[in-house]
């Protein structure tokens, strides 16, 4: 005999409804997720379950469960089920991230991020070279026509979680720690003030996209699930660009957190 549901986990369909059964299905579960009946981790019910509760077919529940993998609410692991995906673990403080007192005890911003989810950070795929602007990277710093490149990619608990490219100008980078692979505690930021650049402010331009199959790849992305798209210039005290850092973030890895003054 199939397996039955808990009373009052899931309603009916509805019979005199235009709306696809598959769709009501979806809507239930989803709505189940959000008031917090299936929390993160949690296997959902299933199929032979939702067969049973509903009186569909297989395929019904199927396409029910593709909609909310779509909209990055669920993954599917081989041979075990359909399970609730965690909500994103990093708070991404833009207000506190960038602060001066964090390089002076030697962390990145990053670092200071893992720290506060409680999880273990890691850095891969480190590439630095110098090489040609891009039109946009050589306006974004000035009309500069070569920059140094330091790519690398971002693991929070052995998970990738984002990817950056951070652009200097070579009279500024060159010859430096910066163009190290490590470029020592604090970061680059905590180098370039080092070498007198003191940073003054940070320009973002943010916006959300889904993501293109090396983007994927890289964060190994559950299907469903876009990308934030962030573009960071730093200038220092005398109004000059000093890096420009274009970085992609699984959004379902972050939670971006701003504070906004009122006047």
């Amino acid at each position: 005999m199939s397996p039955s549901l808990p009373s009052g986990i899931l309603g009916d369909l509805d019979p005199t409804s235009d709306r696809a059964v598959f769709r009501q299905i979806a809507d239930q579960l989803r709505e189940a997720i959000d008031r917090g009946r299936f929390r993160e981790g949690e296997k959902l019910p299933s199929e032979a379950e939702l067969v049973e509760h509903y009186g569909v077919s297989r395929m019904t529940v199927r396409n029910s469960f593709s909609i909310l993998q779509g909209e990055g609410l669920v993954h599917a692991e081989h041979g075990k089920g359909v399970f609730v995906r965690p909500r994103p673990p990093v708070r991404r403080l833009a207000s506190d991230r960038f602060a001066r007192r964090h390089r002076e005890q030697g962390k990145s911003a990053f670092i200071v991020e893992a720290d506060a989810a409680g999880g273990h950070p890691q850095v891969d795929s480190l590439e630095v070279k110098e090489e040609k602007a891009s039109p946009d990277i050589s306006t974004r710093l000035g009309s500069v026509r070569r920059v140094l490149a330091r790519r690398r990619r971002y693991l929070l608990d052995g998970r990738p979680v984002e990817f950056a490219t951070s652009y200097l100008p070579l009279d500024i980078a060159r010859d430096t720690q910066i163009a190290e692979p490590n470029p020592g505690p604090g970061g680059i930021y905590a180098r370039l003030e080092e070498l007198g650049h003191r940073l003054d402010h940070f320009e973002e331009e943010i916006r959300a996209r889904m993501p293109s199959p090396d983007e994927v790849k890289t964060l190994r992305l559950a299907s469903g699930v876009p990308v934030i798209h962030l573009i960071r210039t730093a200038f220092d005290a005398e109004g000059r660009p000093v890096e420009v850092c274009d970085t992609v973030m699984a959004a379902d890895a972050y939670v971006l957190s701003y504070q906004l003054p009122a006047t």
